[in-house]
């Protein structure tokens, strides 16, 4: 395989992904960013932990989708995440009415 085709399929990959995270992304409540990856969840617990003088956070997320095109199953049940390094936490706007996209209506 030369570097040019890898560099495709790369980017039909990553093109995939982004297709499925715009498809799924209505379903959940938060967005979560670490160091090392994205994250979807309905359901998200941040600890600070101290070991040793060292401060860590704990993140807890449920029913989470994780950005990572190499990884065959990519919803998850659960996930812990430890990290030394800044997490960025999201609510997703949830409108309670979405109007239908042409301009009429039931005709």
């Amino acid at each position: 395989m030369s570097a040019e085709d890898l560099e495709k399929y790369e980017t039909e990959m990553e093109l995939t992904l982004y297709k499925e995270y715009r498809d799924i992304v209505s379903q959940f409540s938060y967005v979560v960013e670490t160091e090392r990856r994205f994250y979807l969840a309905n359901s998200v617990d941040v600890a600070p932990r101290n070991a040793d003088g060292e401060v860590y956070f704990e993140v807890r997320m449920s029913d989470a989708w994780v950005w990572d095109m190499y990884r065959p199953a990519r919803f998850v049940k659960n996930v812990r995440v430890l990290t030394f390094k800044d997490v960025n936490i999201e609510e997703l706007d949830k409108p309670d009415l979405r109007l239908p996209e042409s301009d009429t209506f039931g005709q």
